[in-house]
C-alpha cells in the first residue's frame, strides 16, 4: 500500500494578499491607460514640435508606463502564492503555485538522503543553520506555523529546506526517516 499525502500551504491572513492582488490589477490598468493616452498624443506632439525634448519625454513616459503595466501583468499572480508538498513513499515533491493558475516545480527529495530533520523551534535547528557554507531554502508562508527542516548534502553543498507541513505529513516523514535522523532538541 502506498503512503501518499498532498498538501497545499496557503497564507493564513489572505485578506492582505487579496488586497495586494486587487491593487496590482488597478495599478496595471491605470498604467496601461496612461500609456495608451501617451501613445494617442505622441503623433500630435510630433506634428507640433517635431523631434524635440517634449516628444522624447512623452515617448519615454509612454514606454515606462507601458513596461510597468506589462510587468504588473506578468507578475501580479505571484502575490497570491501557495506551496504544495506531495509525499509519496518516502519521496517529497515541492511546488510553488501562483494564483491557482501557474505551477513551478521546486524539486524532489528522497527522505532517505536526509541527514537531520526536526522542528525549527528545536535547538538542533540552530546548530545546523549556523554551519559554515550552508544554503537555506524557505518553502513556507506562515512564520508562526510549526516549521520543519531537512538538512542534507547534495553535490558537496550543505543545504537546509524549511517547510510547514501538517501533523499528518510530519508523522509520515518521521516514519520514513532513518533511525537517529529525527532531532528533538
Amino acid at each position: 500500500m502506498d503512503a501518499f499525502l498532498e498538501e497545499v500551504v496557503t497564507k493564513q491572513n489572505r485578506g492582505t494578499q487579496t488586497a495586494l492582488y486587487i491593487l496590482a490589477n488597478v495599478i496595471m490598468v491605470i498604467f496601461g491607460a496612461l500609456a495608451l493616452l501617451d501613445f494617442a498624443t505622441i503623433g500630435a506632439v510630433l506634428q507640433q514640435t517635431g523631434f524635440s525634448l517634449d516628444f522624447f519625454l512623452v515617448l519615454a513616459r509612454m514606454l515606462v508606463l507601458g513596461a510597468a503595466a506589462f510587468g504588473m501583468f506578468l507578475y501580479r499572480d505571484r502575490v497570491k502564492m501557495e506551496y504544495e508538498y506531495t509525499f509519496t513513499n518516502g519521496q517529497m515533491d515541492f511546488a510553488q503555485v501562483f494564483n491557482n493558475k501557474k505551477r513551478k516545480n521546486l524539486g524532489t527529495m528522497n527522505i532517505k538522503n536526509v541527514e537531520a530533520c526536526g522542528l525549527v523551534s528545536s535547538g538542533s535547528f540552530n546548530r545546523y543553520i549556523n554551519m559554515q557554507g550552508i544554503k537555506r531554502t524557505n518553502w513556507f508562508l506562515n512564520r508562526e506555523a510549526e516549521l520543519l527542516y531537512f538538512f542534507f548534502q547534495k553535490d558537496g553543498q550543505k543545504r537546509i529546506i524549511i517547510i510547514e507541513p501538517s501533523e499528518e505529513m510530519t508523522g509520515l516523514i518521521k516514519k520514513t526517516l532513518a533511525q537517529g535522523v529525527w532531532q528533538n532538541n
